[in-house]
């Protein structure tokens, strides 16, 4: 499983891989985290507002800090 923050390394962004790490950590799974920062790569996937977090290359939210147990839910 590859999860993706999708951020230009603001605080929420910041904040938001942080939450991922912890979600992945908490549900025990063998998932790579990746932040990606840059702007074009971040248009390519289609989001507008940041930060943003992709599961597999799919975008599961945009524009909103999420908090571990709703990441948690979107990983399992």
């Amino acid at each position: 499983m590859k999860v993706q923050i999708l951020g230009t390394g603001c605080q929420k962004c910041r904040t938001l891989a942080a939450n991922a790490e912890a979600a992945v950590q908490a549900l025990g799974l063998n998932a790579q985290i990746e932040k990606v920062e840059d702007i074009h790569d971040i248009a390519a996937m289609g989001v507008a507002l940041t930060p943003a977090l992709a599961v597999d290359g799919v975008v599961k939210s945009s524009g909103r800090l999420l908090s571990v147990s709703q990441i948690s839910k979107l990983l399992s």
